[in-house]
């Protein structure tokens, strides 16, 4: 993880775009952005059809880690939380 970089949750211009193969160990931070950088992340998760979700405290977690790095231990259980939520909307979603 890089310096301590706090993100003001009330800022809504902040993004941090995840993935996740099979030969990784954990999910891996692909994008991270400010401002309009975080515009364009948002909007490209939006358009390849990607649920963009808003989570001020995780951003801010997630915003310390180094691009191109998977997730440290720590965050493991609140990502999979967010992973789970998401693979129920899903189900839900296909059931309708």
């Amino acid at each position: 993880m890089t310096e301590n970089t706090n993100v003001d949750p009330s800022d809504r211009n902040v993004a941090v775009a995840l993935a996740y193969e099979a030969k990784d160990n954990a999910p891996r931070v692909i994008a991270k952005g400010y401002g309009l950088s975080a515009e364009a992340i948002i909007a490209r998760a939006r358009d390849a059809g990607v649920y963009v979700h808003g989570s001020p405290a995780l951003v801010n977690l997630l915003m310390q880690v180094d691009m191109d790095s998977q997730i440290p231990p720590q965050l493991y259980v609140a990502v999979a939380e967010l992973l789970a939520w998401l693979h129920r909307i899903d189900g839900d979603a296909a059931a309708a």
